[in-house]
This record gives structure tokens, C-alpha cells and sequence, in this order.
């Protein structure tokens, strides 16, 4: 939203002065080995054996058939144990660590959906570049035909939508066979109009992992740990970062510290910045009312905030550090994500001073912030 309100105050500004068919809903996709038509390769019948050692003795005596007999049985014990052994050492290169990925991330920083991402990337330790996206024009991202951000090229590939990024690569770290190409058509694009004709586009799937049933039988080792991550993951897209805007632009000296922050972050022209700083302040402050309506917050949206983030923290419960356990799962990652948009700001300060978010918010920052390699 903030985004296309600077695109259209960039536009002022610039007139103003010159210059497979894959099953959804609870499922878990197998993996299944396909073979041929299964052929024996055994010493036949019982009229085929007794013809064998009924027939007449070549010459040489009668011990060159059980000798030929115990040679073939111990070529085919040798060729067994060859078999085997071949298939531990595919097994143990299958469980080495995967060569790393070319990836990079196009965004705007304060783009909730961005810092999700960033927020996974980070804790996953996936080495990534940025290219920060000018809000106005998006020359950055003119090649492609999707125009929204977070888009991430991965060895080439496109990926779009934040939580199908996420999906596509835990679903990469975590499997032993799948490469980014297959695994991106588990989630194939919808495409549709909304209330007001416009065209938009959802994708399927786009918080399940693509594993088998024995790769998430090691991943989620709670019972209903999946379908609680999902839930979670969900949540945050749906509910939370919908709360965000209305939040930092609650007040007129809120909205001007906000479109402060993005200008000073983003990237933008000085006129660009000028007018996006003023002009788009004061248009935020008004839109941000209408979501408030939208949305049927609250009149002061904070108790809105406060409560999301209670509901949040009473799911993760006071026995666990995090909502995965003893590490973030996807859930934790998603919802730290969207917050960490506000730091700096007073929406920010207020959550941490009215609801018990903070210890747990720090402990995934620092979980992040320890594997961080992005460039």
C-alpha cells in the first residue's frame, strides 16, 4: 500500500519539477520409486532343475555341475553384497551437505513480506545479495513480468510470493533429491479477479513443504506440529501484517516518522524523496483509516496489535522457547519477520512495552542474526 502511494507521488513529483496434477489440503506428497516389470532370474521349475542334474555327466566326471552350480550361487551373493553396498554410498552422498545457491533477493526493506524472507535467509545462514528497489519506478525489476517484491532468482530461477519463497527452500534444504525448478511447480499460480475487477493472483500450496512422508516424519516430531506451523504461517499473511500500516500511521506525527524511516532505508531520487516524505505521509495517515474499516480494527488500532500479539504468544505457551521448539520453525520466522518492519517506530516501542512479546522476539533476532550471511 505504502509502496503505491510513493509510486503515484513519484509520478507528481516528476511533473512538479524538471527532470504434474498435485493434490491440496492435508496431504504429503510421496515420493515413490517406479520400476519396470519385475523379471526372476532364479534356476527355473522343478522339471527345469531335475533336468539339470539328470542329464548326462560331461566329460571330465560328474563334479563339473555342482561346481558350476556353487559359482553361479557365489557370483550372485557377490553381486548382492556389491548392490548393497553401492546403495549405502548413495545414501551418504544424499545426506551431504548440497552445494550452496546464487541467490538474490529483490525487495524493498520495509515490505513486511521482504523481511520475512530476509528473516529466513538469515537464521537458514543462505548467503544472499540484495538489489533494493527504487518504489517509484522499479527499474530493477523491469525484466520481469511479475511487479511485485519480494521476487528471489535462485541459479536463475524466479521465485515469487514471500511464503512460497519460503516453502520452496525449506522444502530444498530438507529433501534429498529435489532441485528448485521441480519443486517451484508444487506451486502453481491462480489467477483471478477480486471484488473490484481486478486481476490477482494466489498461489497454491503455498505453506505446505513438498517431503515425503518419512522427510517429515524427521522434520515435525510433535504430533500436529504441521498443521500448527501452517496455521501460524497463515495467520501472519492474513491477519498480522494487515495491522501494521494502520499502526505506524495512526497519527499524523506517526505517519511523517514512517515515510521518514522508508526514505531514509528505501531507495529513492532527492525529489522522490521530498515529495514520498510529505505528501506521502499525510496520504497514508487518511489510507490508513480506511483500513482501520476495512479491517473492522479497533478505533485505537494498538489494542488490535496488542492483542495479535497476545494470541501469538499464548500459542508458543511458557514450556517452549519457540512455537518450533528449541529452534524457530517457519511460524516463529514469518511472525518476527513482519514485526521487525516497526523497529524504530513508536508502534514498535508500545508493543514492546504492553504485551510479553520481547524475550521471545530477541531470541529469534539473535538466532537470525547468528547465521547471517547476506552481502
Amino acid at each position: 500500500m505504502a509502496a503505491a502511494c510513493v509510486r503515484t507521488l513519484g509520478r507528481i513529483s516528476r511533473c512538479s519539477v524538471p527532470s504434474q496434477t498435485r493434490r491440496t489440503g492435508n496431504f504429503s506428497v510421496q515420493v515413490q520409486l517406479f520400476r519396470g516389470p519385475s523379471r526372476s532370474y532364479g534356476t527355473g521349475d522343478a522339471g527345469f532343475r531335475s533336468r539339470i542334474f539328470s542329464a548326462a555327466p560331461l566329460r571330465g566326471g560328474s563334479r563339473i555341475l555342482p561346481c558350476a552350480f556353487f559359482l553361479g550361487a557365489g557370483l550372485g551373493l557377490y553381486q548382492t553384497v556389491k548392490l548393497s553396498f553401492q546403495r549405502q554410498l548413495a545414501a551418504q552422498d544424499s545426506n551431504a551437505p548440497r552445494r550452496e545457491l546464487k541467490l538474490t533477493l529483490y525487495q524493498y526493506k520495509t515490505c513486511p513480506f521482504c523481511s520475512k524472507v530476509r528473516a529466513f535467509l538469515d537464521y537458514y545462514g543462505l548467503p544472499y545479495e540484495i538489489v533494493e528497489v527504487n518504489p517509484v519506478m522499479r527499474q530493477e525489476i523491469k525484466w520481469s513480468q511479475y511487479r511485485k517484491v519480494p521476487i528471489l532468482m535462485v541459479d536463475g530461477t524466479q521465485l515469487n510470493d514471500s511464503s512460497v519463497i519460503i516453502s520452496a527452500l525449506k522444502t530444498y534444504l530438507f529433501s534429498t533429491e529435489k532441485t528448485i525448478p521441480e519443486i517451484i511447480t508444487y506451486y502453481p499460480e491462480l489467477k483471478s479477479k477480486n471484488e473490484k475487477g481486478k486481476e490477482v493472483t494466489e498461489y497454491c500450496n503455498k505453506y505446505w513443504l513438498m517431503l515425503t512422508e518419512a522427510e517429515s516424519g524427521k522434520l515435525y516430531l510433535e504430533k500436529d506440529s504441521r498443521k500448527e506451523e501452517m496455521k501460524w504461517r497463515q495467520w501472519a499473511d492474513d491477519w498480522l501484517v494487515h495491522l501494521i500500516s494502520p499502526n505506524v500511521y495512526r497519527t499524523p506525527r506517526e505517519a511523517l516518522a514512517s515515510f521518514h524511516y522508508i526514505v531514509h532505508e528505501g531507495k529513492f531520487s532527492s525529489f522522490e524523496g521530498f515529495f514520498a516524505k510529505y505528501l506521502g505521509a499525510a496520504a497514508m495517515f487518511l489510507i490508513s483509516k480506511r483500513l482501520k474499516r476495512r479491517h473492522n480494527l479497533q478505533d485505537d488500532v494498538r489494542q488490535d496489535l496488542y492483542a495479535a500479539v497476545d494470541d501469538w504468544m499464548s500459542a508458543i505457551g511458557k514450556k517452549r522457547p519457540f512455537m518450533g521448539g528449541e529452534k524457530p520453525n517457519l511460524a516463529d520466522l514469518a511472525v518476527y519477520g513482519v514485526l521487525r518492519v516497526m523497529e524504530g517506530l513508536q508502534a514498535f516501542d508500545d508493543m514492546m512495552e504492553n504485551t510479553k512479546v520481547e524475550r521471545w522476539y530477541r531470541r529469534v533476532e539473535e538466532a537470525a542474526q547468528r547465521h547471517s550471511r547476506r552481502t
